[in-house]
């Protein structure tokens, strides 16, 4: 066992590195620099169709340059010989083929909700996949207690494989930002919402909500919505439209930008419907934003007691808290160094960490 912790070769579907700009793709990079950072004696072939990043001689980019199902054959196939353990952390389709002790990354179960009116092909593919690769799991890798939770009460059969990992806020929002980029954004004192316009986000609520602030205030906090185009968005930007000049859309903005973003706003605003860990959030406590988010799943978890709460189904507590926090600077203030002082304890070392143990605790099954 000794001999093993010392020196495993690791595999790692890491596509979303450089082919998801947020969620998954985030999560992929901040894991590999995390992980590129520790000093262990492990080696990592990092699988993929093309490569992101320079991460020193311990990292091998292994490049399969095939689609959907053949990708997930090929480099089940590979792995049987140049692996000891394999991560799979943006797909659980390559765990049916996989033969070497495998880890799957589960980041949440909202294809399992219809109330969260997920994206189709997410829905029938991780509907497919996820049982399989539940059976097939040395070991599990869930980003939250309510991640894990949704995943036991949906596969009993994961009961006691399930490592919770929860995520760090990422150094890149603190990027330098080119001035043109720079100058385009909104200056000050705006209310913030972030994430890919789909169902969940919950942003017709949002804007629900917040229309009916008073004139005054709807003009000193212009609502700022920074995110790139996702699914199902009638009803999204048709009630974004309607808020006329009261709200600016900046569609995807680089990472430099959203923390500048976050900087900025008077108020952020996260009133998801689900969410595996609500990265968001982390961040904005980062980078000292007040946070304003939902009372459900993870959401809890990540802001404690140094963010504020509303209903998310409900445009009346969400109206309530969003008027009550931008009339109370003092409480945004407060609310701004309590959650830099929480976000400072969720670290992506100590996710790499987590993430590594599990692993070696599966290569020995």
């Amino acid at each position: 066992m000794d001999d093993v912790k010392r020196a495993l070769r690791i595999g790692i579907d890491a596509r979303a590195a450089a082919e998801v700009a947020a969620g998954t793709g985030r999560v992929a990079r901040e894991l590999l620099r995390a992980l590129a950072e520790r000093e262990d004696a492990h080696t990592y072939r990092c699988y993929a169709r093309r490569p992101w990043g320079a991460l020193g001689t311990r990292f091998e980019w292994q490049i399969v340059g095939l689609q959907d199902p053949w990708w997930h054959l090929r480099v089940a196939q590979l792995a049987r010989n140049e692996c000891d353990v394999f991560l799979s952390a943006n797909s659980f389709l390559t765990m049916c083929f996989l033969t070497v002790p495998a880890v799957p990354i589960v980041y949440d179960l909202v294809t399992f909700d219809p109330a969260m009116s997920p994206n189709r092909r997410s829905l029938m593919v991780e509907r497919l996949t996820l049982g399989r690769a539940v059976r097939r799991a040395a070991a599990i890798v869930a980003i939250s207690e309510s991640t894990e939770r949704a995943l036991i009460d949906r596969f009993p059969r994961a009961t006691g494989k399930v490592t919770v990992a929860p995520l760090g806020a990422s150094p890149t929002l603190q990027d330098d930002v080119p001035a043109d980029e720079l100058a385009a954004l909104p200056q000050g004192g705006f209310v913030l919402a972030v994430g890919t316009l789909e169902p969940r986000k919950n942003l017709p609520r949002l804007a629900e909500a917040y229309a009916e602030l008073p004139d005054p205030v709807r003009r000193q906090h212009t609502l700022v919505v920074a995110g790139k185009l996702g699914w199902q968005t009638g009803p999204t930007r048709d009630a974004l439209a309607s808020l006329g000049s009261d709200c600016i859309q900046l569609g995807y903005v680089s990472d430099g930008a959203l923390g500048e973003l976050y900087r900025r706003c008077a108020l952020f605003c996260y009133p998801s419907l689900g969410e595996g860990f609500g990265l968001p959030v982390l961040e904005a406590m980062a980078a000292g934003a007040p946070v304003l988010t939902s009372n459900v799943s993870s959401l809890p978890e990540v802001g404690g007691e140094a963010v504020a709460y509303c209903d998310p189904w409900s445009t009346e507590s969400i109206a309530d808290e969003l008027a009550a926090l931008l009339a109370d600077p003092a409480r945004r203030t407060r609310l701004r160094k309590a959650g830099r002082a929480r976000a400072a304890t969720f670290t992506w070392s100590r996710t790499a960490a987590v993430v590594v143990d599990t692993l070696e605790r599966a290569a020995t099954l």
